[in-house]
């Protein structure tokens, strides 16, 4: 399981082993969402720094990137060939890091969702 806090801390996603990813609400312990799209578990999660884009890495070698409002799929980003082991944005939230069991680091445009 994986947890990451929004950064206004009001937010809090877990990515479980039943390959789905839910978002809390923090102040009153309640479920806002549960998102699916995932075929294998979810290993990591991250908000990007403004906390509007929320993503999630998985045993699917695959990461999906989900609005935080809308709670709706924005894309996939594929380019590993084993699990995600993490992802991680950069403080400016302009580019997503992910690092995969297949031993390399890829970095991402956000905008433009490419390496």
């Amino acid at each position: 399981m994986s947890v990451s806090f929004s950064p206004d801390g009001k937010k809090l996603a877990s990515g479980c082993s039943d390959k789905t990813l839910t978002m809390w609400d923090v102040q009153s312990q309640t479920l806002l969402c549960r998102l699916e799209g995932h075929s294998g578990k979810v290993s990591s999660v991250s908000f990007s720094p403004d906390g509007k884009i929320l993503v999630s890495g998985s045993h699917d070698k695959t990461i999906l990137v989900w609005d935080t409002e809308s709670h709706q799929s924005l894309g996939k980003l594929e380019g590993h060939n084993d699990a995600i082991s993490g992802v991680a944005f950069s403080p400016d939230g302009k580019l997503l890091a992910s690092g995969s069991d297949d031993s390399t680091i890829l970095l991402w445009d956000v905008k433009t969702k490419n390496i």
